[in-house]
């Protein structure tokens, strides 16, 4: 099982899913076991159900998903910066998302 479960949302699943390779190679590279998977914004909540992810990032097409997700989940939800999402700096992302869980598990 990976140590950390990384979701990401966009409008189709499609613009993402080149996001996830290279934030998965970043994690390679960093020895980091991770699993980053990427859903339409239609399927995330049966996603979220189905794969109890620890973080949810949303695209920033998804942005107005904030709150919603917010208000009804218990992990993190963070919209990805839309200059990083645009270079698909998956790096600087998959950075973002394990800082964000590593403050909330110091909470």
């Amino acid at each position: 099982m990976a140590d950390k479960k990384i979701m990401l949302v966009c409008n189709a699943g499609m613009s993402t899913s080149l996001l996830v390779s290279k934030m998965q190679k970043a994690a390679e590279a960093d020895g980091l076991d991770a699993d980053i998977f990427a859903t339409a914004s239609s399927d995330a909540d049966n996603k979220i159900e189905s794969e109890h992810p620890d973080i949810l990032m949303l695209g920033p097409q998804v942005r107005y998903l904030l709150k919603s997700y917010q208000s009804k989940l218990d992990i993190p939800v963070e919209v990805i910066n839309m200059q990083d999402y645009g270079l698909m700096n998956g790096d600087k992302v998959l950075k973002h998302a394990l800082s964000v869980l590593d403050s909330e598990a110091a909470k």
